[in-house]
C-alpha cells in the first residue's frame, strides 16, 4: 500500500461520484444510512455508556456504508448486513474495528469535554447528555466560543479518522497505524479535501436555500423545517457514500477495494 496523490479538483471529483452513486441506488443507501442514524440514536437513549457505544460505533458503521457504495458502484443492490461487514471480515479485523472504535469514541469525548473549559460544559451537556438546546443557550457567547474551539480541534480529529476504518478493514493495519497514514493522506492531499469540503459546503447550503424560496414562493413558509429534515438526511447519506471515493483515490495497493469510473 502507498500514498496516492491527487489534484485539487479531485476532490469536486469525490462528491460528484458520491452523488451519482446515492442516485444509482437511492434506497438501498439512504435507508442503510437511517439505519445507522435509527441505532445511533437508540443508543443515545442510554446515559453515558450509551452514548460511548454509539460513539465506539461510528467507525464500523461509515466502514459499512463504504461498503455498500463498494457494491453500488458494481450494480448490485446493497444488503442490510452491509453495515456490519466489519465484523465479517474475521476475528482479528472485527477486534483492531473495536479497537480503533473505542479510540475514536474516547478522543471524541474527550474533544467535547475540553469545551467546558470555555463554558463550564454547557455545550458538552447537549453533544454528550442529550440536553436541549435552549434560545438562552445558542445566545450565549461562551455556548458559540465553544462550539468554535470544538469545530477547531475537531478538523485534525477527523482527518485522523478519515481512512481509518477503511485501511483497517481492507488492508489490515493495525488501529494506531491506521490513523497515522489517515492524517498524512489527508494532509497530502489537503487540496484536494479543501475543495471536497468546499464543494459540499456550497452544495448543502444551495439545497437548503431552494427549499427556502420555493416554500417562500409558493406561500408556504411553514412547509420549509419539515422538508429541511429530510434534504439534510439525505445530503448527509450522499456525503457517507462520497467518502468512500476520497479513500479509494488516497491509496494505491495490490488488493484495494474496486475501482470506480471517475466523473
Amino acid at each position: 500500500m502507498k500514498l496516492n496523490i491527487v489534484p485539487a479538483r479531485t476532490g469536486i471529483t469525490w462528491v460528484k461520484l458520491g452523488v451519482r452513486t446515492f442516485f444509482n441506488q437511492p434506497l438501498a443507501l439512504s435507508g442503510l444510512f437511517f439505519m445507522f442514524m435509527a441505532v445511533f440514536a437508540l443508543t443515545g437513549l442510554v446515559p453515558v455508556l450509551g452514548v460511548v457505544a454509539g460513539l465506539a460505533l461510528v467507525p464500523a458503521a461509515s466502514l459499512g456504508l463504504m461498503a455498500a457504495t463498494a457494491e453500488a458502484t458494481k450494480g448490485k443492490f446493497p444488503m442490510p448486513t452491509v453495515l456490519v461487514s466489519a465484523f465479517r471480515a474475521g476475528q482479528h479485523q472485527a477486534r483492531a474495528m473495536l479497537v480503533l472504535g473505542l479510540m475514536y469514541a474516547l478522543a471524541f469525548i474527550a474533544i467535547v469535554a475540553f469545551t467546558a473549559l470555555v463554558d463550564g460544559g454547557g455545550f458538552a451537556k447537549t453533544q454528550l447528555m442529550g440536553e436541549r438546546l435552549s434560545k438562552e443557550l445558542i445566545n450565549s457567547d461562551d455556548f458559540r466560543l465553544a462550539g468554535f474551539v470544538f469545530m477547531l480541534l475537531y478538523l485534525p480529529f477527523a482527518c485522523v479518522f478519515w481512512h481509518a476504518p477503511a485501511l483497517v478493514h481492507w488492508h489490515g493495519v493495525s488501529p494506531a497505524k491506521s490513523l497515522f497514514f489517515s492524517f498524512v493522506a489527508c494532509w497530502r492531499n489537503k487540496a484536494a479535501m479543501a475543495m471536497y469540503v468546499i464543494t459540499w459546503v456550497m452544495l448543502m447550503s444551495g439545497c437548503f436555500m431552494a427549499v427556502l424560496l420555493i416554500t417562500r414562493a409558493l406561500g408556504a413558509d411553514k412547509l420549509a423545517e419539515p422538508l429541511l429534515l429530510p434534504t439534510s438526511l439525505m445530503l448527509a447519506s450522499m456525503f457517507f457514500v462520497s467518502t468512500y471515493f476520497s479513500f479509494r483515490d488516497s491509496f494505491v495497493a495490490d488488493a484495494s477495494p474496486e475501482s470506480t469510473p471517475n466523473a
